[in-house]
C-alpha cells in the first residue's frame, strides 16, 4: 500500500461512487449528469471489480480513526449495476474494515427497478436510501420521464413501497422545478402525510446550455418563497419529527458550527469528489469535466492523495471568493454564496460572480431568522429546538387576534 493510503485522513471526506456512470433508466428533462456519457465513449458503464475493490479499500483504510464509514452509490442509476454488484459490495466490506470499523452505506436511486428482492437486501445491510420524487402525481410527471417521454410516478411509488413494508430506513430528495416551485406548502405536505416522509433534501434545478438558462430552471425568487413555504410548514408542526436537510443546516450556521452542513453553504468545499465508473476522480459531481480531474485510483492513484492534493484544495478554497455584494450581505454567515457552479449572476454594483439564487436563498435566510434564533437559543441552554413550536403557535394568535377581536366588535 502507498505511503498516502497508509495515512489517515485528515479531514473527513466523501466519495459520490457512480457505478453505471451517466447511465440512467430515465431521462429527465433536468438531469445535468446525463450528459457526461460523452467522456467516455464507447464504455460500458459498468464499475470492474478491481475498481470497486479499491474504492472499499482506501475509502475504508482512509477513515479508519473516523466514527464511521460511509461508502455512496450515486448516479445515472445505481441500481441498474443488479443485487449481485451490491452483495459484493457488502463482501468487500466485510473483508476489508478494521474491527470495530462502522461502515454504513446510502444508494441514491430513481426507485423504478426496487422490489422486495432489493428491499430485502437494502434493509438486511442497513443500506439507506434516498428517493428522488418531486411532488404529487402531476408535478412529479413534468420532469421526471422515462426514456420513451412516460410518466414514471407509479413505478416510483411502488418501488417506495417496498422499502416500506421492508422497513428501510429512505429520505425524499426533491428537486426544486419551474414545474413544482410555486407549490412548495404541497409538496411537502405530499411527502410527509401521503409518503410518511421524514428526512427531506431540496435541492434547485439550476441549468444552463452555452450560457443560456433552460427553461425547467427554478426562478430565484420563486426558490425563496418554495423555501419559506415549507419552513412555515414545518415550523409550525414538524420540528422535531421531519427533518428537513435545508432547516437542520441554517440552524448549524445560527449555532455558529463549522462543517454541520451541506457543502452548498458552508464557507468552502472539496470534501465530496465524484468516482466515475472507470475510477476517474472528479473534484465533484457538478465539475466532472477534464479541467476537474484528479486522477484515477484506476491508475495507482489514491482517494486519499487525490482528496488532499493542491489542486482539490485549490478548487475547495475557491468558494470563499465572493463579490463585495454576497461580503456584506447580513445572511452571509447562513449562505456563504451558494455552489460556484451558478454563480454566474451579476451583483447590483455590477460585479460578476453573484449566485444565480441569491435572491431566494436571502428571502429565505431573512424569513427564517427569528425561529432560527430561538431554537439556537433553546439548544445552547439544554432545551428542544422544537419549542419553537409553541413560539410560533403564539405568535399567530396573536397576529390574528385584532382580527377576531374586530370581527366580534361589529357582530356585536
Amino acid at each position: 500500500m502507498t505511503g498516502a493510503a497508509a495515512r489517515t485522513a485528515s479531514r473527513p471526506f466523501h466519495v459520490m461512487a457512480k457505478p453505471t456512470g451517466a447511465v440512467c433508466n430515465l431521462d429527465c428533462a433536468y438531469c445535468f449528469y446525463l450528459t457526461k456519457k460523452q467522456l467516455y465513449p464507447g464504455s460500458g458503464f459498468r464499475m470492474p471489480d478491481d475498481v470497486l475493490e479499491q474504492y472499499v479499500v482506501q475509502l475504508l483504510d482512509a477513515h479508519r480513526d473516523q466514527p464511521e464509514t460511509v461508502l455512496a452509490f450515486q448516479g445515472g442509476e445505481p441500481t441498474m449495476m443488479g443485487l449481485d454488484f451490491y452483495r459484493r459490495v457488502v463482501e468487500l466490506e466485510r473483508r476489508h474494515a478494521r474491527p470495530g470499523q462502522v461502515v454504513r452505506n446510502t444508494l441514491q436511486t430513481n426507485a423504478t427497478l426496487l422490489d422486495d428482492d432489493w428491499a430485502e437486501f437494502l434493509r438486511e445491510h442497513d443500506f439507506l436510501v434516498g428517493v428522488s420524487v418531486d411532488g404529487p402525481r402531476e408535478l412529479h410527471d413534468t420532469y421526471r420521464v422515462d426514456r420513451g417521454g412516460k410518466p414514471t410516478f407509479d413505478r416510483v411509488v411502488a418501488g417506495l413501497a417496498a422499502l416500506q413494508r421492508h422497513g428501510v430506513e429512505w429520505n425524499a430528495l426533491v428537486t426544486v422545478n419551474r414545474a413544482n416551485q410555486d407549490h412548495g406548502a404541497d409538496v411537502y405536505r405530499f411527502l410527509r402525510d401521503d409518503l410518511d416522509a421524514h428526512f427531506v433534501q431540496l435541492i434547485p434545478i439550476v441549468d444552463r446550455h452555452d450560457g443560456e438558462l433552460l427553461p425547467h430552471s427554478v426562478e430565484p425568487a420563486a426558490y425563496g418563497d418554495f423555501l419559506c413555504a415549507v419552513f412555515d410548514e414545518w415550523v409550525r408542526h414538524d420540528v422535531g419529527t421531519v427533518f428537513v436537510q435545508d432547516f437542520d443546516t441554517a440552524l448549524a450556521h445560527w449555532l455558529g458550527l463549522e462543517g454541520a452542513g451541506v457543502c452548498v453553504h458552508e464557507r468552502t468545499c472539496g470534501t465530496s469528489v465524484a468516482l466515475e465508473h472507470t475510477g476517474d476522480v472528479y473534484s465533484c459531481d457538478h465539475f466532472v469535466d477534464p479541467e476537474h480531474l484528479l486522477g484515477s485510483i484506476a491508475e495507482g492513484r489514491t482517494l486519499l492523495e487525490l482528496v488532499e492534493s493542491p489542486q482539490q484544495r485549490a478548487f475547495g478554497d475557491a468558494k470563499r471568493d465572493l463579490p463585495a455584494w454576497c461580503r456584506s450581505c447580513r445572511v452571509r454567515f447562513a449562505c456563504n454564496g451558494g455552489c460556484p457552479k451558478d454563480r454566474f449572476a451579476t451583483a447590483p454594483d455590477g460585479e460578476p460572480g453573484l449566485h444565480h439564487l441569491c435572491e431566494g436563498y436571502r428571502r429565505f435566510f431573512e424569513h427564517v431568522d427569528r425561529p432560527m434564533r430561538f431554537m439556537a437559543e433553546r439548544v445552547r441552554s439544554g432545551g428542544e429546538a422544537a419549542d419553537v413550536m409553541t413560539l410560533m403557535a403564539r405568535s399567530d394568535r396573536t397576529a390574528a387576534a385584532p382580527v377576531e377581536e374586530k370581527a366580534g366588535e361589529h357582530h356585536g
